[in-house]
C-alpha cells in the first residue's frame, strides 16, 4: 500500500508539473499600457472646433488622427462606430485632420467642414468614405465628384463652395496639421484614447484599451 501511495504522488505531482508549464507557454501575453501624453501637452490632442461623433460629456475619448482619403481609416470606420455601439454611452470619438493624401484630403476635408456647418456632417462623411474609392483612388478627384457625392449624404451643393473657402475652414486646417506635427503622427489612422496612444497599433488593442478605460470610469 506504501509503494502504491508512492506511486500516485509522484504522478500526481507530475500532472501538476505539467499543468503548470503548459499554463505558462499558453498564458496571455501582458500588454504594458502606454504612458499618457505630457499632460501639457494633451491639451492639443482635442480643439473646441473638432467633429465629435457620440455623446460630447462622454467618460472616455478616443481621438482619431483621420484623413478621408486613407484606406486604413475607411477599414476602421465601422470598428470605431461598433466600440462606440457596444459601450452605450460612455465613448466618444474625436476627429483630427490629417491630410496625407494630398489635394485629395484637402478636398474632401473642406467638403466635410462645409456638412459641419450644415449639420449633417456624419451621413457626408459615411457617404465620403462609401465612395473613397472612385474619389482618392487617383489622388485628385474629379472636378464635382466629391460635392455629388456629398449631396447623396444631404449635403446643400448650393452653399458649399462659400463655405469650403471660409477663412473658418483654412484656420483648421492649418491647426491640424501643426498639430499633426506636435504629436509625431506619421500614420492614419492614429488613435489616442484619453489620451493614451495605442501601441501597439491594431483593432484587438484598441477594443481593450478603450474598455479598460471604460470600466475605470465606471469604478
Amino acid at each position: 500500500m506504501k509503494r502504491r501511495g508512492l506511486i500516485l504522488s509522484v504522478l500526481a505531482l507530475g500532472a501538476a508539473g505539467f499543468g503548470g508549464a503548459a499554463w505558462y507557454a499558453t498564458r496571455p501575453e501582458a500588454i504594458a499600457e502606454a504612458a499618457p501624453v505630457d499632460p501639457q501637452l494633451a491639451d492639443g490632442l482635442i480643439r473646441p472646433y473638432s467633429p465629435i461623433l457620440g455623446p460630447e460629456t462622454a467618460p472616455v475619448t478616443i481621438v482619431e488622427f483621420f484623413d478621408p482619403a486613407c484606406e486604413a481609416c475607411r477599414a476602421f470606420y465601422p470598428v470605431v462606430k461598433d466600440i462606440m455601439a457596444g459601450h452605450g454611452n460612455a465613448v466618444r470619438v474625436v476627429i483630427r485632420y490629417t491630410a496625407f493624401h494630398g489635394d485629395a484630403s484637402v478636398e474632401a476635408i473642406r467638403v466635410l467642414e462645409a456638412a459641419r456647418m450644415q449639420d449633417v456632417f456624419e451621413p457626408v462623411l459615411e457617404a465620403v468614405l462609401q465612395e473613397q474609392p472612385r474619389w482618392a483612388s487617383h489622388g485628385a478627384p474629379e472636378p464635382g465628384l466629391l460635392l455629388e457625392i456629398a449631396a447623396s449624404g444631404g449635403l446643400d451643393v448650393e452653399a458649399p463652395q462659400t463655405q469650403m473657402l471660409a477663412p473658418d475652414v483654412v484656420a483648421v486646417l492649418n491647426q491640424d496639421r501643426a498639430d499633426v506635427k506636435t504629436f509625431g503622427v506619421r500614420q492614419t489612422p492614429t488613435f489616442y484614447v484619453n489620451a493614451k496612444p495605442l501601441d501597439p497599433f491594431g483593432e484587438a488593442e484598441l477594443r481593450r484599451l478603450v474598455a479598460t478605460e471604460v470600466a475605470a470610469s465606471q469604478s
